[in-house]
């Protein structure tokens, strides 16, 4: 599918920079550019650069270098041309300007991938990765785009629906020759295949809280009594004084959030407040939030005074933390502090906590030990993300796995229940059009334009 128009738009961010790049896509892009650009494009060769000028009539407007890319071999499958010329906001306009009044329009956002995808140069999913590859801050995001961008969930994605269709299709038969009360299917091994199936959805469903943490920051909750050290904490791993520290218990009364990055994975860390009893209306309100804090955060860092003789708060803290519902898969991690302070074997301070194996001991006021607390926190994003297994990071496709898998859960249920081939058929066709949403198989108008209208102009 092609669309007639060429469309242009400037690719480089908006202002003044050393120079700029405009995009121009389309089945005119040789003339309409051919018509400003001091040499003829047409006869040149491929992915080729060359030197020229811009003008307007007899007006000189800017030297540039025009590089073309000669459909199909393109980013968007069409005449693909890029004008490189000075970083100036009056050039970059002026350009677009000449370029509209001979022919071209202006593209909306994600226009050029959008094209690229209706042509087939990408799927759905890979035009996705497009976006997220551009809004990558750190080298755990850049890697999961890059891998979706490569095609990788692509491939699994189209061998699940390929096992699926040539069962749909033997059950599809069976209907043709209902009278004759025939079986095409085998059930067993259709029951053996949406096991499967099933298995794998729930993994690649599994794999979103982190996939998705990765892409926009693993959420990790400092918690713990008033004045253990939360706020000096913060500002150790920030290196800036981010949070007020005071030896008045009780500071902190809402959370503060920052992140950082290590290596290569973005950490985003929310100083709470400390959890007490207390009649402040306002303390209590930090408290609260505390405590939403800890529903959100991947990681809670439950940070203990090295000095302090009353452990009860924090045992039972920990075992309600085990076996609350809701924080039940998340990883605490219990922070020993102000051990500049403790005057005793640091040894014995292990011995109250010998059943729990991630601790650290630290002075967050002098720095020792937070090597430490980094690598247990990178260990425990190695634990839950395979190198080599697909990670869905995109909230659209969880809610698509989702539903497939419920289909999935209702076919298994069907084949159990023994009913007839005709709803089995219903089942498993819906959860093929879930699947083929997902790379852009089976795409509509409404989804295409939900998901291009959040990219960038000129991508």
């Amino acid at each position: 599918m092609k669309k007639a128009t060429t469309i242009c738009a400037i690719a480089t961010p908006a202002g003044i920079g050393g120079i700029a790049v405009i995009r121009v896509s389309g089945p005119d892009a040789c003339s309409v550019v051919g018509s400003i650009f001091s040499k003829t494009i047409a006869g040149m060769q491929s992915h080729s650069a060359h030197f020229g000028l811009i003008k307007e009539q007899s007006v000189l407007i800017d030297e540039v270098i025009v590089t073309y890319f000669k459909g199909p071999n393109s980013f968007t499958g069409e005449d693909v041309i890029e004008i490189s010329c000075h970083g100036s906001i009056f050039i970059q306009n002026k350009i677009i300007q000449l370029l509209l009044k001979n022919g071209a329009t202006m593209a909306g956002p994600g226009e050029f991938t959008q094209r690229a995808f209706l042509n087939g140069k990408l799927d759905l999913s890979q035009a996705e990765a497009v976006a997220d590859l551009i809004q990558s801050q750190s080298t755990g995001a850049h890697e999961l785009a890059m891998k979706q961008l490569r095609g990788g969930f692509s491939k699994e994605i189209d061998l699940l629906r390929e096992e699926l269709i040539n069962f749909a299709s033997l059950i599809e038969l069976e209907l043709d020759f209902s009278e004759e009360d025939v079986e095409f299917a085998d059930r067993t091994q259709l029951l053996n295949l949406t096991d499967k199936i099933g298995a794998y959805l729930n993994r690649l469903i599994d794999s979103f809280e982190m996939g998705n943490a990765i892409k926009q920051g693993v959420a990790v909750a400092i918690v713990g009594v008033p004045n253990v050290g939360k706020s000096t904490l913060l500002n150790a791993l920030l290196n800036e004084n981010r949070a007020i520290v005071s030896s008045i218990a009780g500071t902190t009364r809402d959370t503060i959030e920052d992140q950082v990055n290590i290596n290569g994975i973005v950490f985003r860390f929310i100083d709470t407040a400390g959890i007490r009893s207390t009649s402040d209306q306002i303390e209590t309100m930090g408290i609260t939030k505390t405590f939403e804090k800890i529903e959100e955060a991947q990681i809670v860092l439950h940070l203990i005074d090295a000095n302090d003789q009353d452990l009860e708060m924090t045992k039972r803290f920990v075992a309600q933390f085990a076996t609350d519902p809701k924080t039940v898969n998340k990883k605490l991690i219990l922070v020993i502090n102000k051990t500049d302070l403790y005057d005793k074997d640091l040894a014995e301070l292990d011995d109250a906590f010998s059943n729990y194996k991630a601790k650290t001991q630290i002075s967050a006021k002098n720095g020792y030990n937070l090597d430490q607390l980094r690598t247990l926190l990178l260990d425990y994003i190695s634990s839950r993300t395979d190198a080599d297994a697909t990670v869905v990071t995109s909230q659209r496709h969880y809610d698509i796995l989702t539903r497939c898998s419920n289909s999935l859960a209702t076919v298994r249920s069907g084949l159990d229940e023994g009913i007839s081939g005709d709803l089995l058929a219903m089942d498993i066709r819906e959860a093929l059009f879930q699947l083929g949403t997902i790379t852009g198989a089976i795409s509509t108008d409404d989804l295409l334009g939900n998901i291009f209208a959040n990219f960038c102009i000129g991508k």
